[in-house]
């Protein structure tokens, strides 16, 4: 039986004054779709960028499909779509879609990537002239290059207008059906409702909820027919930044 996709057990994360991420225990198995959900500063980003690599914990162990994250990387298992990825000035979405599929070993058809992310019509065009929603579409398409076993989205739909925003999560579900896994992190809150099989809720770089939408709801005390606003509001209302002091000096917080 394989490892699971996603394992966290122990994860601190401090920067000067402040804990981001304080003692997160997380396990994701393969095939999940998780949302993750928190209000700014709730630590999300930096659980992402923990899980992926790019920061190193202070403590606590990381495992992708029971690998350390770089390898896993390196062997074309995860990947990643990022609020703040910048592509090279002047290269093309066409591009931008080629070198992300020579970055991996087993990479997806060209025309499939550019379908996929709803870029086929843009194909030609300079990355550097897109807009803010274009972007993240490239993005999107640099990111399931590699059909990837892990797909990480860290506030994906952020400026894309409702077409694409409905094109976007019509192909995240099609991915998922095909055994993929899949986190998100947004503030849509009804995209996650209507995406996520699982919610896992951050405050002050802790876990507060935990488990499908209608669990979500019951943790929360609101009703069934509630909006998953009124429950994360409940369940997030009175925690802090204040609630999580540091004392390792660190750079800034994420």
């Amino acid at each position: 039986m394989e490892a699971s996709a996603v394992s966290l057990s122990g994860i601190t994360r401090c920067f000067g004054s402040v804990r981001a991420v304080d003692h997160l225990d997380l396990t994701i198995e393969a095939g999940d779709v998780v949302a993750l959900l928190g209000p700014n500063g709730a630590g999300k980003t930096t659980t992402i960028s923990v899980m992926l690599g790019l920061a190193p914990p202070d403590t606590g162990t990381v495992t992708l499909f029971g690998q350390l994250a770089a390898d896993a990387v390196r062997a074309g298992r995860v990947a990643a779509m990022l609020q703040d990825a910048g592509f090279v000035p002047g290269s093309t979405v066409r591009d931008v879609v080629d070198l992300a599929r020579a970055l991996y070993p087993n990479p997806l058809d060209a025309e499939s990537i550019l379908a996929t992310a709803g870029v086929t019509e843009l194909a030609s065009r300079r990355v550097d002239r897109l807009s803010a929603g274009e972007t993240q579409r490239a993005r999107f398409a640099f990111a399931l290059a590699g059909d990837p076993d892990l797909l990480i989205l860290d506030e994906p739909t952020t400026a894309m207008d409702v077409a694409a925003r409905q094109q976007f999560w019509t192909a995240i579900r099609a991915y998922a059906a095909d055994g993929h896994t899949v986190l998100f992190s947004t503030h849509q809150l009804h995209e996650a409702d209507a995406v996520a099989d699982r919610i896992v809720v951050l405050a002050a770089g802790r876990i507060v909820a935990d488990g499908p939408p209608a669990q979500i709801r019951a943790m929360a005390g609101v009703d069934t027919s509630a909006s998953l606003d009124a429950a994360f509001l409940a369940l997030t209302a009175g925690i802090s930044v204040a609630d999580r002091p540091a004392t390792k000096p660190a750079e800034t917080e994420n």
